[in-house]
């Protein structure tokens, strides 16, 4: 990769010809599909988005001018041309380089993101420091059109018509976010891309009156009243009526043409929207026929685009889609919502199975919630399905729309706990801290697949509000535990001891039960109870087991503060249970990428250590004991 190899730092690229950047480009999409078939991450958004961010490097000084990515998950790009080809290979691994901007990471990246619709509002910000700072850096957004249907880009939007301060904010028109785009604003850009009557009727209009001499006065006049001509042709005209400059829409693979829109945007003293059509996967065909497939991706053949990380059993995603399929046969008021994700929440059966009980708002966590109250008000019973870091926009329509009112609304919650190499801005273990102290919610974590699908039920059969937590990847079943059906705010104790009680939850029971395996080979013989109800301490056991039990064990995949362990914690305090406390909680800090397995292993999941934490404290409570005699 010659051209690729005097990329080095930033800058650089203003170094390549014209005639050299197609070339460039290639090696580009030929090494992101390399490090995607090795390493995974987010590959179709990246080839999609290469000539674009050639352009806007050949038009940015970097690390002057900001460039904010809304996602960035497409930014692969951008951090190869800014000094990080040679770690491009640690991308998204423990200690590597993220998926994602950072600041801390390079002086480039601009402002850190991971969730949508963020872009436009950080870019005013900056634009309104530069204003007070008296400076001259250039500011450039860069948002995707799913992006777009999200509450927050709207509402930054109507701020920036109100500047008068250069912002450049470039809508890339992929037709998609994961899945195709739906709604009011994909049918409006859809109207803008195929509304070539305006197009040929203004580059005709140019040429005629160009030709005379008499036309060249009313060329300037008619150039003025441009916004009458666009409103017979084109739909709605939106982003000119609230105030914005309106360029496109633009190849956005054509590097020099989107050079020359960036020049022309640059000279305007306000914000300008810069329409560019892009195709989502170009330059890998299997990507290309399948974008959905391959936005993200685990190690893959690159000639058949099959997945190499094969797993066996099924994912906790697709048991929660066979079940809320089986529901929704014996029940019609059963209707489903995603915010822009029917394959990652496993909702797209349920879409082809019942069109017409299954809502996809687009990017919008908050409309969602709200929308599910509205039609639980109205007799309906939803099942919100969205992924745990997502479902942190939504805080206050949960509070204030669903819990405040009793409605009966089940948020499936998927990716909770740790994800791994999607890093910080992506794992899931705030929810049972800001879920829990809400009151009338219910919280709720299934130990495998089989209590995913019976959780799922008795939840939508309480007729309240209810979270169901479940985490990534395979669910698997404890076939050698007979179930114990599910009943209000009992806990299940899986096995019976004495002197130490293990508290579990979610997918960390197996774990557990691998402690209490290696804690009877030292003839200790702990309790260990399955926590399914996660907003309430089980004072119940705590209480029973006082006089047999003198040590209690927990282990939750969740930040400290606010975790069923400390809820727990209080419990016991609160009601002068002696019980001394073994604590395998994650910090209270945000996690940065890596495997699940390496960071359960440096956080502490490791069922050997646990073990070891138990055997010391049960010898120095013996030993206590007997000195106490």
């Amino acid at each position: 990769m010659p051209l690729l190899d005097s990329i080095n730092e930033p800058n650089d690229i203003k170094k390549v010809s014209e005639d050299e950047l197609k070339e460039l480009a290639v090696e580009i999409r030929r090494l992101l599909i390399k490090s995607a078939s090795k390493n995974g991450g987010h590959l179709a958004s990246n080839l999609g988005i290469v000539e674009l961010t050639l352009a806007l490097h050949r038009y940015l000084d970097f690390p002057k001018d900001r460039l904010i990515w809304d996602v960035g998950h497409q930014s692969y790009v951008h951090k190869i041309l800014t000094g990080r080809k040679e770690r491009f290979d640690s991308l998204r691994k423990l200690n590597g380089i993220s998926g994602f901007p950072k600041r801390n990471e390079s002086d480039c990246d601009a402002f850190g993101t991971g969730h949508a619709s963020t872009s436009i509002s950080a870019a005013l910000g900056m634009v309104a420091a530069r204003d007070i700072r008296g400076t001259d850096e250039k500011v450039v957004a860069v948002i995707g059109d799913g992006a777009m249907t999200g509450g927050m880009a709207l509402e930054a939007l109507n701020n920036a018509g109100t500047i008068s301060s250069n912002l450049i904010i470039i809508l890339n028109d992929n037709e998609r976010s994961i899945s195709r785009n739906v709604g009011g604003v994909a049918r409006y850009l859809d109207g803008i891309r195929t509304s070539r009557k305006y197009l040929k009727l203004k580059s005709d209009v140019k040429e005629v009156l160009r030709s005379s001499t008499v036309g060249g006065k009313l060329f300037q006049k008619i150039k003025t009243s441009k916004d009458v001509i666009k409103r017979m042709f084109v739909p709605g005209m939106f982003f000119e009526d609230m105030g914005l400059t309106y360029l496109g829409p633009i190849n956005g693979h054509n590097v020099k043409e989107m050079k020359l829109a960036l020049e022309n945007a640059g000279r305007v003293d306000g914000a300008v929207i810069i329409h560019v059509i892009t195709k989502k996967g170009l330059g890998y065909k299997k990507a290309e026929e399948n974008p959905a497939k391959f936005h993200g991706v685990e190690p893959f053949d690159i000639k058949t685009g099959e997945n190499l990380n094969i797993t066996t059993g099924k994912s906790y995603t697709s048991i929660f889609s066979d079940t809320i399929l089986e529901m929704a046969k014996e029940d019609e008021r059963l209707v489903a919502v995603t915010a822009a994700m029917p394959f990652g929440t496993g909702l797209y059966n349920f879409k082809q199975a019942y069109p017409n009980r299954f809502f996809d708002v687009g990017i919008a966590e908050e409309h969602a919630v709200t929308f599910a109250a509205g039609m639980a008000a109205e007799g309906l019973k939803p099942i919100v399905a969205i992924y745990s870091t997502f479902l942190q926009r939504a805080y206050d329509q949960i509070i204030h729309d669903v819990c405040l009112q009793g409605l009966p609304v089940v948020f499936a919650i998927d990716r909770a706990g740790l994800v791994g190499n999607d890093g910080d801005t992506h794992q899931g273990i705030f929810d049972t801290s800001y879920l829990a102290t809400v009151p009338e919610l219910t919280v709720m974590s299934p130990k495998d697949g089989k209590e995913l699908k019976e959780m799922l039920k008795y939840a939508y059969s309480l007729n309240k509000p209810v979270a169901v937590r479940y985490p990534r990847g395979t669910a698997g079943d404890f076939e050698d535990i007979e179930f114990k059906p599910i009943a209000y705010y009992e806990n299940e104790i899986l096995r019976e001891g004495k002197n130490i009680i293990i508290f579990a939850t979610g997918k960390t029971v197996k774990l557990a039960l691998e402690v209490c395996r290696i804690l009877n080979e030292s003839r200790l013989n702990p309790t260990v109870v399955n926590v399914r109800f996660l907003d309430k301490a089980d004072k119940k056991v705590l209480e029973k087991l006082k006089n047999t039990h003198n040590i209690v064990v927990t282990i939750e995949e969740s930040v400290f503060t606010g975790s069923y362990t400390e809820r727990l914690m209080a419990e016991s305090a609160k009601n002068r249970f002696d019980y001394d406390f073994i604590i395998t909680t994650l910090p209270d800090s945000f996690i940065e990428h890596g495997s699940i397995e390496e960071l359960w292993e440096k956080y502490g999941f490791n069922a050997k250590k646990i073990a070891e934490k138990i055997k010391e404290k049960a010898l120095f409570k013996l030993d206590e004991e007997l000195f106490r005699r």
